[in-house]
């Protein structure tokens, strides 16, 4: 099974990537990240920094940015995009997100949504409409604080080049692995 993140760049979405690797490392699972990009919307990729001002729409361009800001968060985590027409709907946008689940057969989906889960939501939040779906879990993130994203990230084993076996704890004292399969 896969963990899967719709992930747009926003501080949303950085939460639950983050938030998923942790919850990769304890399930031992993998995690994908998921950026649906409009295609030659020069304005939605401006909107969500993924372009400079003035700067052309590329494509290559834009999904560099995305998958940059992907393994910068969470080296270990795989990267997708998807294209849509260039004024999809999100409807159009949740569904592509939802058929990529569907083909990578998650168990938990993170979304970093304001108002994903809410009882009711805007027909417009991509958010929602993948939160709708029943074929998996979902993890709603709501909280964005970039100082507690930057603890996670740092903290995550996957940016640690040590052994999973033994790390020094901030006082001086040892701790061991928690390995069911260890013996010490």
């Amino acid at each position: 099974m896969t963990f899967l993140v719709p992930f747009d760049g926003s501080p949303l979405a950085e939460a639950a990537l983050v938030r998923a690797a942790e919850f990769a490392g304890v399930f031992d699972e993998d995690v994908v990240a998921v950026s649906v990009v409009p295609e030659g919307n020069a304005d939605y990729a401006r909107e969500r920094n993924w372009l400079d001002s003035g700067e052309p729409f590329d494509l290559q361009s834009v999904v560099a940015t995305l998958h940059t800001q992907v393994t910068d968060l969470c080296p270990s985590v795989d990267f997708r995009h998807l294209t849509v027409g260039t004024h999809a709907s999100p409807g159009t946008i949740a569904t592509r997100v939802r058929r990529r689940a569907e083909r990578e057969d998650v168990s938990m989906v993170f979304v970093g949504s304001d108002n994903a889960g809410h009882l009711v939501t805007e027909m417009s939040s991509v958010g929602g409409t993948i939160a709708a779906d029943d074929a998996y879990d979902v993890v709603i993130v709501r909280s964005r604080t970039p100082a507690r994203i930057a603890r996670l990230a740092n903290a995550s084993p996957h940016r640690d080049p040590k052994s999973d076996f033994y790390y020094p704890d901030t006082e001086g004292e040892s701790v061991t692995s928690m390995d069911p399969d260890d013996p010490t």
